[in-house]
């Protein structure tokens, strides 16, 4: 917080807190010599009378007491902008002591899967139980609850992985990370190019497709995008390149979608999770997805 608002907030609290100080002083000053039953002369069903008397003095005495404690708060806790207090409380330190303690707590049910490999949780039912906890809690945001994607979010329940689907490949791509790219193709090929290029990539699939605007896109393919498909289309997981000759597609197999992909690039990131959950649970949620692709091995991304 800067200099500024520290004095804006401090001056207007403490003003606020003078003030009403001064205020209850001078309203029991006031009164201090008028008839304990002044009449305000207003009168309802004849007999009730409206008297102006001054506040019971317990009730005055806890008015300067919510000040005194006021006061005695603002020295101690942080209240007064940028400064913390005689107590350095802060609440990002109490959450972060909040934190290790439930951590301390809850990290040996992790833990006791740390030595089995994550190829052997994969049929442990106590460590998919945990993994599909750790899954929902942390991934299906992205994945679904079902951990079957959506557009630009990889169907994780197939065995079509983008960068490889090994226990240990899946694991490092949870732990770390990945950064996606599909380049913007567009001003290389022009309109066209981009056109004949995505016809191609669709009679890769299998699709019905022009057959001649398909052998233009074809040379093009072989030219600028074999270098990362490969020249039959069938990616390259150590680039994170799909697979153009399946029938899984991240964003689309329409024509339109395949054009604008081409055309614009794509830029895709998987977070890393390393320092959000730590090994053990990942682990787990590694374990849980490889489970949930080899129950579905036709299953097919949207």
């Amino acid at each position: 917080m800067s200099q500024g608002w520290t004095l804006y907030i401090s001056i207007l609290t403490i003003v606020n807190i003078l003030a009403c100080l001064w205020l209850l002083w001078w309203t029991a000053k006031n009164r201090s010599n008028k008839a304990e039953d002044q009449d305000t002369g207003h009168v309802w069903d004849g007999d009730l009378r409206e008297l102006n008397r001054p506040l019971p003095k317990w009730w005055l005495n806890l008015f300067y007491l919510t000040i005194v404690f006021a006061l005695g708060y603002l020295v101690y806790y942080p209240g007064l902008g940028s400064f913390t207090g005689t107590s350095k409380w802060t609440s990002g330190n109490e959450h972060d002591a909040d934190a290790v303690a439930a951590e301390t707590k809850i990290a040996p049910i992790f833990a006791r899967f740390r030595s089995k490999p994550v190829a052997d949780l994969i049929h442990d039912a106590d460590a998919q139980r945990l993994g599909a906890s750790v899954f929902a809690n942390n991934c299906a945001t992205c994945h679904g609850s079902d951990a079957k994607g959506a557009k630009g979010y990889p169907n994780l329940t197939d065995q079509d992985w983008l960068w490889g689907g090994e226990p240990d490949t899946v694991l490092t791509t949870i732990l770390d990370g990945r950064q996606g790219a599909m380049p913007a193709l567009g001003a290389a090929l022009g309109e066209d190019g981009v056109a004949a290029t995505a016809v191609y990539v669709q009679s890769l699939s299998g699709m019905q497709v022009d057959d001649a605007l398909a052998a233009k896109g074809q040379a093009q393919f072989q030219t600028i995008c074999a270098a990362c498909h490969g020249p039959e289309g069938k990616g390259n997981p150590l680039l994170g390149a799909p697979n153009l000759t399946d029938h899984t597609w991240l964003y689309g197999s329409e024509f339109a979608v395949i054009a604008e992909t081409i055309r614009n690039g794509r830029a895709g990131q998987m977070p890393a999770h390393r320092p959000i959950l730590g090994e053990d649970r990942v682990r787990l949620a590694a374990a849980w997805v490889l489970a949930q692709s080899q129950a579905q091995p036709n299953a097919e991304a949207h």
